[in-house]
């Protein structure tokens, strides 16, 4: 019996190993097509984005519905993701901008959104992400603009109302803080370093089990984890990624007071992305002064049966007293109701700017 096994199981390996050959050789084919398309698209517009949100978005749902299993249809994304993003590398570089350093959510949620071939170049303020995508030196750009448990990132916001740039799109990246260190147990920890936000998150965990031990903020969970490379003593509260990076152990997983823990961040770029059928639109404006101003403005929104998803305000800097809005709505500018409500709501504002149109998070 453990002979035939064992010859049952050297079959269904050399047959993996045809199968996977021939993966191989159909990746390789794929690839040129992708080249050629990107050929195509330069002759066009020398400018273009070469990432497609739509066109990804149809080849996931194609195949989802395609699949007859027992491949899992939540594996395809991951997967594609990564096939799509390196064929894109083979048309030219994916550079992306993002609020560093490394091993940060804004990383994590960068590669969940483009993959691991992309370019990522790792920035030191959001104002810096701005600059390198309105410049031309990236062509994407990726900042947090608000999480679950902390609420807005104001400076994300306030770097509307002067930039030119559109939202090309969004990602909702899971965040599990983990306490990470060089030492082998909890009790032999002696300080913990942090970000702000990340140290708010696990507050109440801090509290009950490590009371007494002093809690240091710093710039980023990826530069806590770098400090405890050389503080054996020390422990961070940082990412799986911040794990893996700087080669430290998991003392505690998932210290988050929150489990349903999620940070939202936008894809800036100079163009716009197609229309997918699931999208949405950001606007920023500011209302005159007067009693209902902002119940008038929202009512176009509902009497048309648009879905207002978020409504955030924010001190416009210029006036005292005066608030600029920022607004999501379900659909797209290319739909009637969506721009008829936008007509509508520009002649009851003082100013009315589209931030874009872009996919929403699937």
């Amino acid at each position: 019996m453990q002979a035939e096994n064992s010859n049952k199981l050297e079959q269904y390996r050399k047959e993996i190993d045809q199968i996977d050959d021939e993966i191989l050789r159909l990746l390789n084919e794929r690839s040129r097509s992708v080249i050629e398309i990107g050929k195509l698209k330069r002759q066009s517009d020398t400018e273009a984005n070469l990432h497609t949100p739509a066109r990804e978005a149809e080849i996931i749902d194609r195949l989802s519905r395609r699949n007859a299993g027992p491949f899992p249809n939540e594996a395809i994304r991951p997967v594609y993701r990564e096939i799509m993003s390196a064929s894109l590398s083979l048309e030219g570089p994916q550079k992306v901008a993002y609020l560093g350093p490394r091993a940060t959510f804004t990383h994590l949620a960068c590669t969940q959104k483009f993959g691991a071939s992309a370019q990522y170049i790792p920035m030191n303020s959001i104002k810096d992400v701005f600059n390198e995508v309105e410049r031309g030196l990236a062509n994407f750009g990726v900042v947090p603009v608000e999480n679950s448990t902390e609420g807005v990132v104001n400076h994300t916001l306030d770097m509307f109302m002067d930039s030119n740039l559109l939202i090309y799109g969004e990602v909702l990246q899971e965040v599990s803080h983990h306490l990470l260190s060089k030492a082998s147990r909890v009790e032999d920890v002696k300080r913990i370093y942090s970000h702000p936000h990340a140290i708010a998150q696990c507050r109440n965990w801090l509290e009950t089990n490590l009371p007494h031990v002093p809690v240091l903020e710093v710039p980023s969970t990826a530069r806590a984890a770098e400090l405890c490379v050389d503080e054996p003593s020390a422990a961070a509260i940082a990412s799986e990624l911040a794990r893996q990076l700087y080669g430290l152990k998991v003392l505690k997983s998932r210290i988050e007071d929150n489990l349903n823990n999620f940070t939202r961040f936008l894809v800036l770029s100079q163009k716009a992305p197609e229309r997918t059928g699931k999208d949405k639109t950001s606007v920023m404006l500011s209302v005159k002064d007067r009693v209902g101003a902002l119940y008038d403005l929202l009512r176009p929104f509902a009497s048309l049966g648009l879905s207002m998803t978020k409504i955030e305000s924010r001190p416009s800097r210029r006036k005292a007293w005066e608030y600029i809005f920022f607004i999501d709505i379900e659909g797209h500018l290319e739909e009637d109701r969506v721009k008829k409500a936008l007509e509508e709501v520009k002649g009851r504002c003082l100013f009315l700017k589209i931030l874009g149109s872009y996919p929403s998070h699937s």
